[in-house]
């Protein structure tokens, strides 16, 4: 149920015991069953994509919601907007709700952009006079040129958020509620997104995302929740929130469980792969003739925990475990790194390093670590790992496995290009 808030002016949304339930049925024909069933008998088991979530949400703050896929966080924005009825539990609101749940919705394809505009603001309660007095505004910040005068069904992805979007921000909402729709658009698009973000922190405006890019939320948001099987398992700052992400993505998070009893049950399980604790990348390339196999590899954090998110500027290791199947002498163990473009922008191998990796017979095994610091702009990366050597034919690669891990970089660095050179800057006067 939605209602608005009387009690609290400084409460711009209250979520009490919410809960999303869904009926789930193994066959189709089990709903028919069910209904028709004399006796009520039950053909179906509950999904429950909401649980007893209890959320306030204060004015003016920008709160980013992140979890893994399918943990729930749509189904709460769409709760909070009435795009869908809760089960159980209540939602109060005030204020006037902008939402951009998914790129495009609400708008007729056969229209043009202009048209949808006035539908929008129609669905929002506008008039077509008010729609008029913010047209200027919305076509600014959009920038789609002639297309505003065309069907949308001709717009593009970025088009689409564009429109979208600005209809959203210059409809003045006081709570502006975004899942995931930026991420379409070019980066000029998306500064100038965020740059609202913080025009509208500046006027005690409430922003509430969903977002992947985790940098995001350090960077803009105050507060961060995260969503997990439907359940909310931390609300704090964004930067705790993000680092009870990291945990829950590693399979380490115990909310049960305190600190210590946390990096007690944070080792490493000895003997078992690191490998087999990253996902699986289907576009990773594998070749080589197998003279020496890398049969394990990692990226570990501080605490030795395999890990796929890394803050800015933190220390990893690296880790290449070779087994050879054939006498090796002098093997090179490199890494690269390549940006979400496939762009090749840095790594190293024992060689440069003039590491001395020894020789090898049959059976034999060794582990190669490379310790880094992760000095990268804030974004999404692939690893690649090779064992080759080099003689009189040129290079002999043993064993190459391009993009084998995808991994990324967050925090509220700023800089050009792609690396974070440690500058010091003084200033005399």
């Amino acid at each position: 149920m939605k209602k608005n808030i009387s009690s609290d002016k400084n409460m711009a949304i209250k979520i009490s015991k919410l809960t999303k339930r869904y009926s789930l049925y193994d066959k189709p024909q089990d709903r028919f069953k069910e209904a028709l069933n004399p006796f009520k008998k039950s053909y179906h088991h509950d999904f429950y994509a909401m649980k007893n979530v209890t959320i306030d949400i204060y004015k003016g703050e920008t709160i980013g919601i992140i979890g893994k896929n399918g943990a729930g966080k749509s189904t709460l924005l769409k709760m909070i907007t009435g795009v869908l009825t809760p089960s159980l539990g209540s939602i109060q609101v005030n204020g006037r709700i902008a939402s951009l749940l998914e790129l495009g919705a609400g708008f007729n394809p056969e229209m043009t952009g202009l048209e949808n505009i006035y539908l929008n603001g129609t669905l929002m309660g506008f008039t077509d006079e008010e729609m008029h007095s913010k047209i200027d505004a919305i076509l600014e910040f959009a920038d789609i040129g002639e297309f505003i005068h065309q069907p949308v069904k001709m717009y593009s992805s970025g088009m689409f958020a564009r429109l979208a979007f600005s209809v959203s921000i210059n409809v003045e909402p006081d709570i502006l509620i975004i899942d995931e729709a930026l991420s379409v658009g070019d980066m000029a698009f998306q500064m100038k997104c965020f740059k609202k973000f913080q025009e509208f922190q500046e006027q005690g405006r409430t922003i509430l995302f969903v977002t992947h890019a985790l940098d995001t939320v350090i960077r803009y948001c105050n507060r961060g929740i995260v969503i997990d099987a439907g359940e909310k398992i931390c609300d704090s700052s964004s930067k705790e929130a993000v680092d009870v992400f990291k945990k829950l993505l590693t399979g380490n998070f115990y909310p049960d469980k305190d600190q210590n009893e946390n990096q007690e049950s944070a080792k490493y399980p000895s003997g078992q792969l690191f490998k087999n604790s990253f996902p699986s990348n289907s576009e990773m390339l594998e070749y080589g003739n197998k003279k020496a196999l890398i049969y394990d590899y990692g990226i570990l954090d501080k605490s030795a925990m395999p890990m796929t998110l890394f803050d800015h500027n933190s220390i990893c290791d690296i880790v290449v475990k070779i087994r050879f199947n054939d006498k090796i002498i002098a093997p090179i163990v490199a890494y690269s790194i390549k940006d979400s473009k496939g762009l090749e922008i840095t790594g190293t191998n024992t060689l440069m390093k003039s590491i001395e990796t020894g020789s090898y017979t049959e059976g034999e095994e060794v582990e190669i670590r490379f310790k880094q610091e992760l000095n990268l702009r804030p974004g999404a990366y692939a690893l690649s790992l090779g064992c080759v050597t080099i003689n009189q034919n040129g290079v002999e690669v043993y064993n190459r496995l391009y993009d084998c891990i995808l991994f990324e970089i967050i925090g509220g660095a700023e800089m050009v290009g792609f690396f974070d050179l440690g500058s010091e800057v003084t200033v005399e006067r």
